[in-house]
């Protein structure tokens, strides 16, 4: 146009997007990975690349999580060859670099073949994406160094695999979390919930964040409440589920917020530990985001289950079939919107 306000915002406008765009790119890269080629440690050195963009990385293996108590995390992977990761990246993008950060936690299975509980075989190679949520994760830190997003910003990534073997958690067995809350396993296919406990008391122990996002393709039930055309959202916090689901309209990456309370949550009570990881196949999808509540300490938190959207069988306008990386762009509006210096109170 030749005016040069305008040719300006233009190309900030572009830069930042192309920084977001890259974000996207290297989530769906890695979610379409199969699972001999995107394993635990593979995705941590996946993780570890962003170091180039001066985000802080730590790699936490099973010793390390053993001495932090994470026998919940720890359970899901006994069973694989492969050691499980718990992966910490950090972003300092704030002129405050004591300010509270903004925490965001995924589930990444990097194969789910549900372990002793075995899933049916019919699918199951679909279940290489069961670590979308951390791939997404991993694809927002990404996006927000990559455009110098104002604000600290932590990631933190469970990464295991789900396998059935002579050394695999058994249904029945009673597991100690990371939070000292003991655990029933009575369904070793209803994993995500176990990494995610750990991996969000590690979170809010370790960083005391302004609040938590988790990220997890967590169950097959919000699939049957809605579709592949919205991700569930749950949330102990009702200003951060607004924001979200604002930040989600604005992106096109829509989420749709479903109940919890008292009623949901005596359904994973356990005679035997202070929980059961499942609670029946009632309000599935909401008796897993109990289970997670219960690993949040009271920090203002919010679930994002997924499992709808993480993975396309068809081309959209903006994205090929196979992974999308739903929850990038999302949390990065969320940031640029509500949470960057200047940006909201």
């Amino acid at each position: 146009t030749g005016n040069p306000i305008f040719s300006a915002d233009a190309k900030a406008a572009f830069i930042r997007l192309d920084k977001v765009a890259d974000g996207v790119f290297l989530t769906r890269d890695v979610v379409s990975e199969p699972a001999n080629i995107i394993h635990p440690e593979s995705l941590a050195a996946v993780a570890e690349t962003l170091k180039d963009l001066d985000i802080e990385v730590e790699v936490l293996g099973e010793k390390q999580m053993k001495k932090l108590g994470m026998g919940s995390l720890l359970g899901v992977g006994q069973g694989s060859e492969r050691e499980s990761k718990l992966v910490v990246m950090r972003w300092q993008g704030s002129a405050d670099k004591n300010a509270a950060p903004v925490a965001f936690i995924g589930k990444g299975v990097t194969f789910d073949s549900g372990g002793i509980s075995i899933k049916p075989s019919g699918g199951m190679e679909d279940m290489k994406w069961d670590m979308a949520g951390a791939g997404a994760v991993i694809g927002a830190m990404r996006a927000l160094a990559g455009r110098k997003a104002k604000v600290n910003a932590i990631g933190v990534v469970g990464l295991v695999e789900n396998m059935p073997s002579g050394t695999a958690q058994r249904p029945g067995d009673v597991v100690t979390s990371m939070s000292g809350q003991t655990i029933e396993v009575i369904n070793t296919d209803a994993e995500g919930r176990l990494v995610l406990a750990d991996a969000l008391w590690y979170t809010q122990d370790r960083f005391k964040p302004k609040f938590m996002i988790d990220l997890a393709t967590l169950t097959g039930a919000i699939i049957i409440s809605l579709g592949n055309e919205y991700a569930g959202l749950f949330a102990s916090d009702d200003t951060l589920a607004d924001r979200l689901a604002a930040a989600g309209k604005a992106v096109g990456e829509q989420l749709w917020r479903l109940p919890m309370g008292e009623a949901y949550d005596k359904q994973i009570k356990s005679d035997i530990a202070d929980m059961k990881n499942v609670g029946g196949r009632e309000g599935g999808s909401i008796t897993a985001a109990q289970f997670l509540k219960r690993f949040t300490n009271d920090v203002a938190w919010a679930h994002l289950d997924i499992a709808g959207m993480a993975w396309a069988k068809k081309d959209t306008a903006t994205c090929p079939k196979g992974a999308t990386a739903f929850g990038v762009r999302l949390l990065d509006r969320l940031v640029a919107d509500f949470y960057e210096d200047k940006a909201g109170k």
